[in-house]
C-alpha cells in the first residue's frame, strides 16, 4: 500500500511541476515580466499544430522536467504560434507576425532569447542575445545551446 502511494505522489508531483510553466502569449504583460524579475525572454516560434519538428522538440525538451526546472530559474517564456488548423486571437496573430517579421523568421521551430528595455517615450524594445531551433540529443543538449545564449546577458 505505501508503494503505491508513493508511485502515485511521484506521478502527481511530476505532473505538477510540468503544469508550472507558464507559456505567456502576450508580449507586452511578458516584457513587463522579463524587465520585474530581471530575465531574458524566451521567445519560441512554433506551428503547433502542423510543424513536426516543433512538436519534436515540445516532445523531447520544453515538456522534461529538466527543461522546467531551467526555465523557472532562468527566463520567461513566450510561445509565438503560427497554427493553421487552431483558431487564433486576431490581435496575437498579429502580433506574432510582427515579431516573425522582425526576427526574420524563416522555419521552425525558432527559438530566440531576447531581453526587454523600455526606453524614455515608454516604447519597448527588445536586444537578440541569439536564436537556435532544434537540437537533438535531448534536453541536456539543448540546454547547452540555452545555457551559451543566455549566458550573454550576463
Amino acid at each position: 500500500m505505501k508503494k503505491i502511494f508513493l508511485v502515485l505522489f511521484l506521478i502527481s508531483f511530476s505532473m505538477s511541476n510540468a503544469q508550472e510553466l507558464i507559456w505567456h502569449t502576450d508580449m507586452n504583460k511578458a516584457s513587463e515580466l522579463s524587465i520585474k524579475e530581471k530575465k531574458p525572454m524566451l521567445l519560441f516560434f512554433t506551428g503547433s499544430d502542423w510543424c513536426g519538428w516543433c512538436i519534436r522538440l515540445q516532445k523531447e525538451v520544453l515538456k522534461t522536467s529538466e527543461f522546467g526546472k531551467w526555465a523557472k530559474e532562468n527566463v520567461i517564456l513566450v510561445e509565438l504560434d503560427f497554427p493553421r488548423r487552431t483558431a487564433q486571437d486576431a490581435t496575437i496573430k498579429a502580433q506574432n507576425s510582427q515579431l516573425q517579421s522582425i526576427f526574420q523568421v524563416r522555419g521552425y521551430p525558432t527559438v530566440w532569447f531576447v531581453t526587454p528595455k523600455k526606453s524614455d517615450e515608454g516604447k519597448m524594445n527588445l536586444n537578440g542575445l541569439g536564436s537556435t531551433g532544434y537540437v537533438a540529443g535531448g534536453p541536456e543538449k539543448w540546454l547547452a545551446v540555452a545555457d551559451g545564449i543566455v549566458s550573454k546577458k550576463k
